[in-house]
């Protein structure tokens, strides 16, 4: 008598076993639309709260298994609309308790966390979705990205904006010579929201009851806890964010930096109000310069925040708004003329009003195919599809080493030599914790 060989669960989400298909129930005898629970992917969010609490929507249409936050008040409405989920302080007991039922976990908790979470998971065999910055360091960045190749599972980093058609059509024109060849780039957005350029603290407050302060803190050094830093204001400070650049850039630089295939600067020039040691300035100005690169001229790019916009192009309407989103956005700079796109690609519109009217009429071809969306492209990844387009080791790994590179500049206060082969910085000497930081006992960054 033969005997029937047992398929676990990790061979049939990920497609391993040959024979996993035929034990999925056909759609068509569960009615049009309806997914076999076998189908779908159980899935631990990590951050449950902010920007957590969208993205455990935006994977809604699998299994949301686990629900992971450090403060349960800020997780109240996930745990409300997932009564189901189990519930979790400390993603490390929910990975060791529940691992062998997970396959693909969400982060979207503070940077300074990022890559402890996620290493761990890839570590384990799970699926990544990581917010964006993808991590707070240069060496965090690169364990991600080594981790995902090394663990071969589907990743994804949360720049939404990539799966926007706006980011496809902005390459489509400049490839079609809409504004002839692309010699500058001018990059604003009007945050920070959040202090900047401030001492820390000296106060000494009690946590919320529903706050694990300890867990918060995660790999980062001991500090009593303040609101200056939780629930939202860490993003100012370098041990727990990467300020303004890092929160935005990977959404606007985006464009650019997959159109032009910038890779690494080799000059990275920063201008700031006043710097403060463990705190971003309140408001500053990068300037990044970019070898020559294939068909590519040198290329110059300026990143602003504070609401520090570019000069208003004389080629507008006198009617016109000057910059057409105050929020965020970016102008691309040409031989023959001029592209306005929003934070994440939207509208991108040619300044000439003659030249947008033509390419409205007849629009260059689509060459790039149009996606179902940034979780639907990961969650297809997770099913053995094709990668994501925003994966860790093949594209937003390198994007956000360019970002982050530009945060030292900042950090140091020093222009960067930099070895655009190897990311290199070759002029200064930077500190080893603001490549790889030390953890404290209890986080790893081993993948």
């Amino acid at each position: 008598m033969s005997r029937k060989r047992a398929i676990s669960r990790r061979q049939f989400v990920g497609g391993v076993a040959a024979g996993a298909a035929f034990t999925i129930v056909p759609r068509h005898v569960l009615g049009r639309g309806f997914i076999a629970p076998s189908d779908k992917l159980n899935i631990a969010c990590i951050g449950c709260g902010g920007k957590g609490r969208s993205d455990i929507d935006g994977v809604a249409s699998e299994n949301i298994y686990a629900l992971c936050d450090v403060d349960w008040d800020m997780a109240l409405d996930a745990f409300q609309h997932y009564p189901k989920a189990k519930r979790f302080k400390d993603y490390r007991e929910m990975l060791d308790k529940e691992g062998k039922n997970i396959d693909a976990v969400t982060v979207s908790v503070p940077d300074h966390s990022h890559a402890a979470a996620g290493t761990l998971a890839m570590r384990l065999g799970k699926h990544a979705f990581v917010q964006k910055p993808l991590a707070r360091t240069l060496g965090e960045v690169r364990a991600l990205a080594a981790a995902a190749k090394k663990y071969k599972v589907a990743t994804q980093m949360g720049n939404q904006g990539h799966a926007r058609d706006g980011t496809r059509v902005i390459r489509e024109l400049v490839e079609a010579g809409a504004i002839g060849t692309v010699k500058e780039i001018r990059f604003w957005t009007n945050r920070p929201w959040w202090p900047q350029g401030i001492e820390r603290p000296l106060e000494r407050f009690d946590a919320p009851q529903t706050l694990d302060w300890n867990l918060w803190l995660g790999p980062a050094p001991e500090r009593p806890y303040n609101p200056a830093y939780a629930p939202f204001k860490w993003r100012g400070w370098w041990d727990f964010g990467t300020g303004t650049l890092g929160d935005m850039a990977c959404h606007i630089m985006d464009a650019a930096f997959w159109t032009l295939d910038l890779g690494y600067p080799t000059r990275i020039e920063p201008e700031s109000a006043p710097l403060f040691k463990e705190t971003a300035p309140a408001g500053l100005r990068i300037t990044y310069y970019f070898a020559a690169k294939g068909n590519r001229p040198e290329l110059k790019v300026t990143w602003a925040d504070n609401s520090l916009y570019p000069a208003r192009p004389p080629e507008l309407a006198d009617d016109a708004a000057w910059p057409p989103d105050t929020g965020g956005g970016q102008l691309w700079i040409g031989t023959a003329g001029k592209l306005v796109a929003g934070t994440y690609g939207d509208d991108p519109t040619l300044l000439d009003a003659a030249r947008q009217a033509d390419v409205t009429a007849h629009p260059p071809a689509q060459k790039y195919p149009r996606s179902k969306g940034h979780y639907a492209e990961w969650i297809a990844a997770c099913k053995g599809g094709p990668p994501a387009n925003s994966a860790f080791d093949t594209y937003s790994g390198a994007f956000t080493e360019m970002v982050m590179l530009g945060c030292l500049a900042v950090r140091l206060g020093r222009t960067l030599e930099v070895n655009a082969a190897t990311g290199q910085i070759t002029n200064v000497q930077v500190p080893a914790e603001f490549i790889t930081p030390s953890y404290r006992a209890g986080w790893s960054l081993s993948g």
